[in-house]
């Protein structure tokens, strides 16, 4: 065994660490040197999402320990880097530990001296970052592996503005953390009158605010009866989603039963994850069961959600996060125009990897918008730039998370449920469905088709794999995909753009970050990047073509799907 890793073994078995942690590394020693070595190789580090792993003992597990000292050099920047008094809000989801977590971080932070706005039970991240601007806080912390297996648990860190940690915070929270040599170096206790527990008055505010972004209240009216299935998949949505579709005005409303207590098992499902189809059936099951609109499902936080509907054959299928993105996005931008409410420096905000024909809307309604990294913080970060200069409308990414207005700075299923249903309600107003105003979009504006394949790797070989092939595409990046020439190669990580024909390049001006695009002569893209937060490679696919008239839709579809098809053929990624 490598002798960094046998080092920490051995503080861990030495170190004053309670009989329960060091009988759990003895076992792990004696029985599974293997899962010993993934669990000490390396030490768990803020990626896209924050702190996150499996739970278990380890430097590289999530547990009372690498919380402990994760808040404590959170706690110790906070101390260095804010003058006067410094307040932090508290949350937690429905997994296992989450509450256990969410407490020791609020002795951790109270025992350094911080005033902790801690909530009583379980609550959706999105009230966390909303929380943090309403009190007026510098930082916060959420307890939650958002979509992750039951086997993991997360540390995600806000700032001030409710956004997620970006640099230089990030690294240097890091830092901090990694000058504390043991766990004595923890004030883990002795500041219990510094926590106030919060719960319904906070709740109040936030679904004040989300009743406010609500453009058209009179189509809610005349379509209240509309049927809405919804399933929390045993997560916090169940705390305020289906209180904010009342307050929206729907009446209709159908909860899963088997899937609406919290439940940090998950039992109903081998993953709380509203991407996931398995995840949806039994919603899916009860909205046919009652000829519903819509299903909506949330993630264990609530900052996803899947929806699905009807085709035009009258078949239930699930959206992806880019259709979804593309008809919530359009009905905003479009609604407030209607409504009067549009002005010259609105502005949108999404991900690299996500649909790029909400470009060319934005663009065709004369909203900017702007691309960020794949992460919700680079989307909060750029609203805090950009504060003051020009109005944010709303956000979002492909993997299912939206965000309306900015007085939550991270992704919101609580909000975008509410949204997607005053959504649907206009379409039905219409006498349309939202299936045929998503291919309205496409007649309009173009038929984008995308599509994820995500390869899991895991443990220390799987890190080495996913990095090799990084480099190999960044090394030799293949001059042809499916037939088409690759023209133009984006790397994020040297923060270059290159065109493969002439060789002229241009500086990217986002931050580094290990993402690779491919840009085929036929227009199609390709983007290949490490997950953040989950041990995979994630090859994200999008091609595109004009269409014509609604009814070629099948045609143009399967055209669509066949180049897509050919082109992860081609790459050898199945």
């Amino acid at each position: 065994m490598d002798t960094t890793i046998e080092n920490k073994v051995t503080q861990w078995l030495k170190g004053g660490f309670d009989a329960e942690t060091v009988a759990a590394v003895q076992k792990l020693q004696q029985g599974n040197p293997e899962e010993l070595a993934d669990a000490f190789y390396r030490n768990l580090e803020f990626g896209t999402g924050g702190l996150r792993g499996i739970m278990g003992v380890g430097t590289n597990r999530m547990n009372k320990y690498t919380v402990g000292m994760a808040t404590q050099g959170f706690a110790n920047y906070l101390k260095k880097t804010v003058k006067g008094e410094i307040k932090i809000a508290i949350a937690h989801d429905s997994r296992n530990n989450s509450r256990f977590f969410a407490e020791v971080t609020a002795n951790v932070m109270a025992a350094n001296g911080i005033k902790v706005f801690l909530f009583e039970r379980l609550r959706p991240t999105p009230e966390l970052s909303f929380t943090i601007r309403h009190l007026k806080c510098q930082g916060g912390v959420v307890l939650t592996a958002s979509h992750n297996p039951k086997e993991y648990n997360g540390y995600k860190a806000y700032w001030d503005d409710g956004g997620q940690l970006v640099p230089p915070h990030d690294k240097d929270v890091i830092k901090e953390v990694e000058k504390i040599a043991g766990i004595d170096a923890v004030k883990w206790t002795g500041g219990e009158a510094n926590i106030t527990l919060i719960g319904k008055e906070v709740d109040e505010a936030y679904l004040q605010m989300l009743k406010g972004l609500s453009i058209n209240p009179d189509v809610i009216a005349a379509q209240h009866d509309m049927k809405i299935v919804y399933t929390p998949i045993h997560g916090t949505g169940i705390t305020l989603v289906p209180e904010i579709l009342q307050r929206f005005g729907f009446t209709n409303v159908h909860i899963v039963e088997e899937q609406a207590t919290p439940d940090g098992n998950f039992p109903t499902v081998v993953y709380p994850n509203p991407e996931e189809a398995e995840a949806m059936s039994m919603g899916l099951k009860k909205a046919k069961e009652l000829d519903a609109a819509i299903l909506l499902g949330t993630d264990p936080d609530a900052d996803r959600v899947g929806i699905a509907v009807k085709d035009l054959k009258g078949e239930w299928i699930l959206l992806n996060g880019n259709q979804t993105a593309v008809l919530l996005f359009n009905y905003i931008i479009e609604g407030r125009k209607k409504k009067g409410l549009s002005g010259p420096t609105d502005f949108v905000g999404k991900t690299v990897v996500t649909s790029d024909l909400i470009d060319v809307f934005a663009a065709k309604n004369g909203v900017n918008c702007y691309n960020v990294l794949t992460g919700f913080k680079w989307i909060a970060d750029m609203i805090r730039e950009k504060e003051g200069k020009e109005k944010f409308i709303c956000g979002g990414e492909e993997s299912y998370g939206y965000m309306i207005g900015d007085n939550v700075r991270d992704k919101d299923a609580v909000a975008s449920v509410a949204m997607i249903c005053e959504m649907a309600a206009y379409a039905r107003n219409e006498g349309r469905s939202l299936y045929e105003q998503l291919i309205d979009i496409y007649v309009k504006y173009g038929f984008y088709k995308e599509q994820l394949i995500s390869i899991t790797k895991k443990g220390m070989k799987g890190a080495d794999e996913i990095a090799e092939m990084m480099r190999t595409y960044r090394d030799a990046p293949p001059a042809t995909i499916n037939g088409s020439p690759v023209v133009k190669l984006y790397d994020y990580q040297l923060q270059q753009a290159k065109d493969l024909k002439t060789g002229a390049t241009q500086a990217i001006t986002l931050p580094k970050s290990n993402v690779l695009q491919f840009i085929l002569e036929d227009g199609s893209k390709i983007s290949a990047r490490p997950s953040g937060t989950e041990p995979k490679i994630k090859f994200y696919f999008s091609v595109q073509q004009p269409l014509p008239q609604a009814s070629d839709f099948d045609k143009v579809n399967t055209l669509l799907d066949q180049r897509i098809q050919g082109i992860i053929k081609d790459m050898k990624l199945k």
